[in-house]
């Protein structure tokens, strides 16, 4: 009886299982009258296929069947819906879900393959490698020469002096004895000088371009009639060169006056971050003591050069050296203040000065050097061909040429100018790619004219001039009281001392200057910035603000 109703209650199941398929079988099919197709990605779906009654009493596997029916009841948006179609079964992916997990069909054969464009490479703000490598090998040569010949005169000097029979050592007693202690004092009444500009310069901006242009007018006038006054023929020529320079100084003056307003609100505006960097001014000190160590150094080799053959030429490549030294000790320090104004305004990052520094004087020296080298010459040069330039005539064969030239020195700026140690500082780029690459931007913008007439490298200049003039008038009052006939010597080595120690430490508002006109000229719409440029630009293109031209000599003189 037990295996009977087994049996029984088997066959049962079975039966209500086979009724249970044929109704959602059943439902299917009306689905489907009413229009109900399912479509995956291949168009629409042909109609179910559904076995007769006889098929289905057929059924293998009952199972089959209820998977079918539950499957069916799945959401749409599942990715393993069936579609049954001729008998098939199918799994495929939902609609929303199709483009995520399908690959691309491949491209047809017919048509090439693209190549992809290559895309520029991203210049890095932290470049590891050093720059201008020629011009920086041979700075270390030159340098290693003149440390080797300066401790050599040294040698030569001592040895004079312990000589009793040498002629030359009344000679050389006689300059450590009226020419060192002026040289010594110049050297630190220009560090003083230095220091007091950069100061007065960062407090009162306004003031002090006013004051730089006549005060250097002043001094130089006064420098070169105290050495007039003293009636001896040396100090008569380095009198006249003064108070020429003089007389140039006050046109210029006369001729920039208006363009200081605009100068000061760039130097302001230029000067801000300086405050946020409280030892921004460390590398100045250090290049300034170093300059002071050579110096007192050089003065002793220049003795001992009286003691060697060709005084003269010797004492001449002592101050080129000297020149291209504190050249290149005042661009460290420029570079180590762009870098770090640089990143500020391009990035907003707060550098670690010391850290600028160090790079300053590793990877970016070559670039110093090189432009410690060329752009001084390459700017002597523009002012030469712009002089030219003053006196061009209709008339004048002689300055036919005159406005070629200038062109020539324009095309050659473009390839080393002082611009560049901004980008420099911030990308590591070498010399020459740094300036065409400022130039660009400068002409992307068209800043040409504002940059062309920037009145901070001119205020720079004049205030090593300036300070050189104040030695030259100490020393020379000092020097004519103790040893007239060293005044025209040591007048002329106290003015290089004085100019050069001064360049060094103005090198920082340089420095933030430039780096206000190149990150500007990168990106003008930086909120640091604000809108002091644009609006001179507007006005410069609106013809309501005119960039003061070159002058020209009147039509009525060139007659």
């Amino acid at each position: 009886m037990g295996a009977t109703e087994h049996v029984v209650v088997e066959g049962e199941n079975k039966e209500g299982r086979k009724e249970d398929g044929k109704e959602r079988v059943d439902e299917v099919v009306e689905q489907e009258k009413e229009g109900e197709k399912l479509d995956l990605e291949k168009g629409p779906v042909g109609a179910v296929v559904v076995e007769d009654s006889k098929g289905l009493e057929r059924f293998e596997d009952e199972r089959d069947h209820f998977h079918v029916s539950m499957l069916q009841r799945l959401n749409p948006t599942n990715p393993l819906r069936i579609v049954i179609n001729g008998g098939t079964r199918v799994a495929t992916p939902s609609p929303s879900q199709s483009s995520r997990f399908q690959p691309t069909p491949p491209p047809p054969r017919s048509q090439p393959r693209s190549t992809p464009t290559p895309q520029p490479s991203v210049t890095t703000l932290n470049s590891r490698r050093f720059t201008n490598k020629l011009a920086l090998l041979l700075y270390l040569v030159h340098k290693v020469a003149a440390i080797a010949l300066v401790c050599f005169l040294i040698f030569k000097g001592i040895q004079g002096l312990i000589d009793g029979s040498n002629p030359a050592k009344r000679k050389e007693e006689r300059v450590l004895k009226y020419l060192l202690p002026q040289v010594e004092a110049a050297s630190l009444l220009s560090i003083t000088l230095a220091f007091a500009w950069q100061k007065a310069l960062r407090e009162w901006p306004q003031i002090m371009v006013y004051f730089i242009l006549w005060c250097t007018f002043f001094m130089s006038l006064s420098a070169g009639i105290l050495l007039i006054c003293f009636q001896k023929p040396a100090t008569d020529g380095v009198g006249v060169c003064f108070i020429a320079f003089a007389i140039g100084n006050g046109l210029y003056a006369c001729w920039v006056s208006q363009r200081v307003g605009f100068c000061y609100k760039v130097l302001l505006k230029s000067l801000e971050p300086v405050d946020k960097f409280r030892d921004l001014n460390q590398p100045a000190y250090w290049m300034l003591g170093a300059g002071f160590l050579w110096m007192s150094l050089w003065i002793l080799a220049v003795v001992g050069a009286l003691n060697f053959y060709y005084p003269a030429l010797v004492i001449i490549a002592l101050l080129l050296s000297l020149c291209w030294t504190t050249e290149v000790m005042r661009n460290v320090v420029n570079l180590t203040v762009s870098r770090v104004i640089a990143l500020y305004y391009l990035r907003g990052m707060q550098s670690d000065t010391q850290f600028c520094f160090q790079r300053a004087l590793t990877r970016n020296l070559g670039s110093a050097c090189l432009g410690s080298l060329f752009v001084p010459a390459i700017e002597a040069m523009r002012i030469i061909a712009r002089g030219l330039n003053l006196l061009e005539g209709e008339d004048e064969f002689m300055f036919s040429c005159a406005h070629c030239c200038l062109n020539v020195m324009q095309s050659i700026f473009r390839y080393g100018n002082g611009w560049a140690y901004v980008q420099i500082a911030a990308y590591g780029k070498g010399f020459v790619r740094a300036s065409q690459d400022t130039w660009a931007l400068f002409e992307r913008e068209e800043m040409e004219p504002i940059v062309d007439s920037d009145m901070m490298s001119a205020i720079c200049f004049l205030t090593g001039v300036c300070s050189g003039s104040i030695c030259v008038i100490v020393v020379a009052a000092w020097t004519a009281k103790v040893h007239q006939p060293f005044t025209a010597t040591i007048s002329l080595l106290a003015f290089f001392i004085g100019y050069l120690m001064t360049r060094i430490a103005m090198a920082l508002p340089h420095a933030c200057v430039s780096c206000y006109y190149v990150c500007y000229a990168e990106n003008p719409e930086n909120r640091l910035f604000d809108k002091t440029i644009k609006e001179r630009l507007e006005l410069i293109k609106a013809g309501r603000d005119v960039v003061v031209p070159t002058p020209r000599v009147p039509r009525r003189f060139t007659r």
